[in-house]
């Protein structure tokens, strides 16, 4: 029973991932911002472009607390020269990021971790559309920057859609990962999706302590990446 109530309350976070109180409103599209880290490498510094919803924009919190901005305090702690920008954008879908991918591509980028697609899942949109918008994205990337790695975060959903659905959906990133060649962190969420104390009072958006373990998960596959 105690799986179960986990499972509903992970359905409602993913279910709800890109609705905030401004739900319904047409967001302006908000600049690429640099992560408010302390003494942040400036010049010379390699750029993580880190492009994705509200995870990646770190929705309810200050823009220091978001996961990105904790990758960019490890980053300066261990002396990397690289610089972090979040281009979160809060209820995106594949194919938001891949219109406005061009845009945010004005910025140089050595790192792109992409993080797109559970609002895909949870609106049924057909994966086909889902698997060719990401393909995009990763291939428009690496065409502008060519010296560019690539990073794909994956996610899951729950059954609602149907067994088949929710399982092809889940394969679709490390199938992505593989035939583009791309490193990926298998679940984002991994410890932090379903957990009430890890979320904020909205059960929908992590804690700042829930970004803290979100950038660990991140972390896990980010660090085989960097160059010291």
């Amino acid at each position: 029973m105690a799986e179960l109530l986990k499972f509903r309350y992970f359905l409602v976070v993913l279910l709800l991932l890109g609705c905030g109180p401004e739900a319904g409103k047409k967001e302006a599209r908000p600049e690429a911002v640099e992560a408010e880290t302390p003494d942040a490498p400036k010049a010379e510094a390699a750029v993580i472009l880190f492009f994705g919803d509200s995870l990646t924009a770190g929705y309810g919190l200050e823009p220091a607390q978001a996961f990105p901005a904790r990758i960019g305090e490890r980053l300066d702690s261990l002396g990397y020269p690289y610089r972090v920008v979040n281009a979160g954008l809060s209820g995106e879908t594949t194919a938001g990021g891949r219109s406005r991918l061009d845009w945010i591509l004005r910025q140089e980028v050595d790192v792109f971790v992409l993080e797109l697609g559970a609002n895909d899942g949870l609106r049924g949109i057909p994966l086909t559309e889902t698997r060719e918008n990401l393909v995009y994205i990763i291939r428009r990337v690496r065409e502008k920057y060519p010296d560019a790695t690539v990073v794909l975060a994956g996610m899951q959903i729950p059954p609602n859609m149907g067994p088949e659905y929710t399982d092809t959906f889940q394969n679709l990133f490390p199938e992505i990962a593989k035939a583009e060649e791309t490193y990926l962190i298998p679940f984002l969420l991994k410890d932090v999706g379903g957990v009430p104390e890890l979320n904020q009072a909205d059960g929908i958006h992590p804690t700042a302590k829930g970004h803290e373990m979100v950038a660990d998960n991140v972390w896990e596959v980010l660090k085989g990446v960097l160059n010291p």
